[in-house]
């Protein structure tokens, strides 16, 4: 017989579905914090897969990718347990700000801790009732604010269970990634919950491309996890790109940026990214990659001082 999932004293039992909400903590003006899950279970056993969106607050395109899961019939019949939060900081998704009231990065506090700081609570609570309740997890992220990602899986590709996760998602990138302290990722690995990192288009911004490729990929996950049927899944158009070695390139000297390779194209060593110059035309200075590779990140603003990152380049394996 499955195990029962339990969240703040709620049951979910096999074939229900529930609502739960979760006060964190109240602010000083006696605004609730609070954290906000959805449990669905089919009527069968199987894997529990938790999906998690705006750690950080403003990325807010995997809020819509879950949206769209939740409101898919996938769910009418699968066999196992999602456990949706697409609101992992609300504080932060409702001032359209990264980070939480304490000035923390959620995404660097994990396991958290009850008696910490608030971020802290609000990962110990996250990790307690969502993570050490699943098998599996999808954490969905986006660039910065003034920064674009090309839909992309980041992973720890030696574990042979989220290798064939990245390779089912079949997002058009799969950066193989090292772990950073604090972070889900991390505590996940470290506890035996394979889990994928998607990243797709910029923060404060819903972008089609992105929210269809994160969408798609889940549900190719679902499948290959044996939680849906897979014959009526979308077929990936492009097979995906192994890349390593990431690194930004930098403008060499304030201005106005002219791009002349866009987002997802392959580039070789020395060619031209694009172009600084000034208002009048005055000069032109070239943006140049330092390596053969993809562009997997770029900024989206045109104007630059000198040092700012402007496209973000991965090597193939």
């Amino acid at each position: 017989m499955a195990k029962d999932i339990i969240i703040n004293d709620d049951i979910i039992k096999q074939g229900e579905r529930k609502h739960i909400h979760l006060e964190i903590a109240r602010l000083y003006d006696s605004t609730e914090m609070s954290l906000d899950i959805e449990v669905t279970r089919g009527k069968e056993d199987g894997p529990v897969l938790f999906l998690s969106a705006a750690a950080h607050g403003d990325e807010i395109n995997g809020t819509e990718i879950i949206r769209r899961i939740l409101a898919s019939q996938s769910l009418n019949d699968i066999k196992g347990t999602v456990i949706a939060v697409p609101i992992v900081n609300a504080y932060g998704f409702n001032t359209k700000s990264r980070y939480l009231p304490d000035r923390r990065d959620l995404n660097r506090c994990f396991p958290g801790s009850s008696e910490g700081s608030l971020a802290a609570r609000l990962a110990d609570v996250f990790i307690r009732d969502v993570v050490d309740q699943s098998t599996h997890g999808i954490d969905f992220h986006t660039g910065a604010i003034n920064r674009t990602n090309w839909p992309q899986i980041r992973a720890c590709l030696d574990d042979t269970e989220v290798s064939k996760m990245a390779k089912d998602f079949a997002a058009p990138v799969i950066l193989n990634e090292q772990l950073r302290e604090g972070s889900l990722r991390e505590y996940c690995y470290n506890n035996n919950v394979p889990i994928i990192l998607f990243e797709g288009g910029e923060a404060l911004r819903f972008q089609k491309n992105a929210i269809q490729s994160g969408f798609d990929g889940t549900l190719r996950v679902m499948a290959g996890l044996g939680m849906i049927d897979p014959s009526a899944l979308p077929v990936p158009e492009t097979n995906p790109q192994y890349l390593k070695n990431n690194y930004w390139v930098r403008a060499p000297q304030s201005g106005i940026l002219i791009t002349k390779k866009q987002l997802g194209e392959s580039v070789e060593k020395n060619d031209v990214l694009g172009v600084i110059t000034n208002a009048f035309g005055q000069y032109s200075v070239d943006i140049t990659a330092s390596n053969a590779g993809v562009i997997i990140g770029a900024t989206t603003s045109p104007l630059l001082n000198q040092g700012d990152a402007a496209y973000h380049i991965a090597q193939r394996e």
